[in-house]
């Protein structure tokens, strides 16, 4: 069991790390082209690999862009964590982007929508 708590700390921490190098530390412009923010962490038991989850915020083409941006960030990030985080190897890390909050608010929408659709419905005629 304290593995498990132990993975979820290195997650928590590399977040946070990660999250910091996204606000000040990635020099690529590719990166700035879209509101990147880092929403899950996902380590594998060993601690070898690292799939960090990012909500971008923009145009699809910038979308494509900041993660082309990250992607050729990677091996800054993860020298970047191997100086920050304190691991006997540092993971692997691999970019991967979260497209949860937009299926939400289309799922949100559509559920107003069908809201919306019912009350109408249900109304009482004023015949």
């Amino acid at each position: 069991m304290a593995t498990n708590r132990r993975v979820e700390r290195v997650a928590e921490l590399i977040k946070r790390e990660v999250s910091q190098m996204l606000l000040n530390g990635i020099k690529d412009d590719r990166v700035g082209t879209g509101m990147v923010s880092v929403t899950d962490v996902d380590v594998s038991g060993d601690l070898q690999h690292a799939k960090i989850y990012v909500s971008i915020y923009g145009t699809e083409e910038a979308k494509a862009e900041t993660m082309a941006g990250l992607k050729s960030a990677t091996g800054y990030v993860r020298s970047e964590l191997g100086a920050r985080v304190r691991l006997r190897r540092t993971p692997e890390v691999i970019f991967v982007e979260d497209n949860s909050i937009e299926r939400g608010t289309k799922v949100i929408s559509l559920l107003n929508r069908i809201r919306d659709e019912r009350s109408v419905d249900t109304s009482p005629n004023d015949d």
